[in-house]
């Protein structure tokens, strides 16, 4: 999925649910888990070096760049299934 995209569906679901609805991950197809979203970076983010970061052996540069990451904040209940019967793809 492209940025474009995901900016489209949520841009109908804001239209749909307002600008308040809460927007969680739903991860793991077979055992499926929602989880909260904490944030999100980009490959540039991570690859520009830290200067917190003091052991260089914990890197992990990423491919690319321009690659957008919606970061997992932590399990909140065992999701459903049906998610991936239903979900929205432009």
């Amino acid at each position: 999925m492209n940025l474009d995209t995901l900016i489209e569906i949520l841009s109908d679901y804001r239209e749909e649910f307002g600008g308040d609805a809460e927007v969680r991950l739903m991860t793991q197809q077979n055992w499926p888990f929602e989880n909260r979203i904490c944030g999100v970076t980009s490959g540039r983010d991570m690859n520009e070096p830290d200067d917190e970061d003091t052991d260089d052996d914990d890197a992990q540069d990423v491919a690319e760049d321009s690659t957008v990451y919606i970061v997992e904040g932590g399990q909140i209940c065992y999701g459903s299934k049906r998610a991936w019967e239903n979900y929205r793809n432009c």
